[in-house]
């Protein structure tokens, strides 16, 4: 079976009653994980984008004292992975002042990191690769909001 497009989907969705319309949003939320997360942010989350980015430094920071330092091919692994999940909440916002928030903070943890392991090539180029990408978010940004997140990005670019 193939996907329709968004705008097919669009048209179809506007033809249900609002009764028919949760059961299909409840449906979603129970068939994959994404899907109720995108829902839960969305309903509660996406109100307060100050208490969502507070919420996802924590959970960063949560995930950056779960590496295991045994050696840099688990700490690769693991800051990967929650590079993974940072994009996907910052897929789910669609803000670049969350985006770039989120990078600098992803990227001033990862510069924390002990000297040895930030000597790696690979490391070096997810770092380079993040702030790149926060750099390109903060220039679409207002003004004030990208002289205060230079500032930031100039720290850590030092």
């Amino acid at each position: 079976m193939k996907p329709v497009t968004v705008t097919i989907l669009k048209k179809e969705l506007k033809q249900h009653s609002h009764e028919e319309l949760i059961e299909i949003c409840l449906k979603l939320a129970k068939f994959k994980k994404e899907n109720k997360e995108l829902l839960t942010y969305a309903l509660f989350d996406s109100h307060d984008e100050d208490a969502y980015i507070r919420e996802i430094k924590e959970e960063i920071d949560v995930e950056f004292s779960k590496l295991n330092y045994d050696s840099l091919y688990y700490i690769k692994k693991g800051v990967r992975k929650i590079l993974r999940f940072i994009k996907k909440y910052i897929r789910y916002s669609k803000k670049k002042e969350t985006e770039a928030d989120i990078l600098l903070y992803f990227c001033s943890k990862l510069q924390e990191l002990k000297p040895a392991h930030m000597r790696s090539l690979q490391m070096i180029n997810i770092y380079d690769r993040q702030l790149a990408m926060a750099k390109k978010a903060i220039s679409t940004l207002h003004e004030d909001l990208q002289y205060d997140l230079n500032l930031e990005l100039e720290k850590l670019e030092d």
